[in-house]
Formats: structure tokens, C-alpha cells, sequence
């Protein structure tokens, strides 16, 4: 498990929120049932969230009929992504990059709650001139 840098308190306080899901709930569920704890849980972790949001894809300065739907952004403006897998790939990670992009949002976690410790990810956009990513 990845160390959390305290000085993000909000992605820490949705972290933790995670946290006490998989130690209430462990791992095997579908991510529907991790989605619907959390709707519970974030509000005691005083965590504020909108979920399923439509997150609308700009090309040309056009808007396009296509748009990705991220399971929760929380404080308004970090991409929370949750899976239920055996393990992460590239392809979830490179899910929430291409929501941060479409959003320019600078912050998503991908949260895994299908493995039997919790493996989340803390992906930030535009770290350096907008054209890369760093996970965390």
C-alpha cells in the first residue's frame, strides 16, 4: 500500500473512506457495491461528491455527442475512479488520465477494491506544462 502525502488532506480523507470500506466490506463485491458504501461512507469522512457525473469530450472547441461518466468527483474537482479487479492495469490508469484531460482536473485517484488489500493510485494532469502525467 502506497504511503499518503498528509499534506493533500482531501484525497486523503477519500483514501480513508475507501479504507474503511474494504475493512468492512473486503474484496469479491461488484464495483456497484464499493460505489454505493462510498455513497455512505464520504459523508462521514466529510468528503462532498457528485457521482456519475458526464464528463463532455472538447475537440476544436466543440463539444462532442460522446462523453466519458466518471464514478464520483469529490471536492469539486479530483476524478474518483473505482474498480473491482484482480489488479490494475495501464488501461484504468490511462481511464482516469483521459478524464482528467477531458475535464482539465489535475487530480484523480484509482481506487481497486477487487484485490485483498485495497490498491488505490493518485494520478495528477498537467504536473508539468500540461503535457504529462505523474502517478503517485
Amino acid at each position: 500500500m502506497k504511503t499518503i502525502n498528509k499534506r493533500d488532506p482531501q484525497t486523503y480523507a477519500i483514501i480513508g473512506a475507501a479504507m474503511e470500506i474494504h475493512k468492512r466490506l473486503g474484496h469479491g463485491f461488484l464495483e456497484a457495491v464499493y460505489q454505493e458504501a462510498a455513497v455512505l461512507e464520504f459523508p462521514k469522512k466529510n468528503v462532498p461528491f457528485q457521482r456519475e457525473v458526464a464528463l463532455p469530450i472538447t475537440y476544436r472547441n466543440i463539444i462532442l455527442p460522446t462523453s466519458y461518466r466518471t464514478d464520483f468527483v469529490c471536492f469539486s474537482d479530483i476524478i474518483v475512479e473505482f474498480k473491482a479487479l484482480s489488479r490494475l492495469s495501464t488501461i484504468e490508469e490511462s481511464q482516469v488520465l483521459n478524464y482528467l484531460k477531458a475535464t482539465g482536473y489535475r487530480r484523480g485517484l484509482l481506487i481497486n477494491f477487487g484485490a485483498s488489500s485495497l490498491e488505490y493510485k493518485r494520478i495528477v494532469w498537467g504536473y508539468e506544462n500540461q503535457k504529462s502525467a505523474k502517478s503517485v
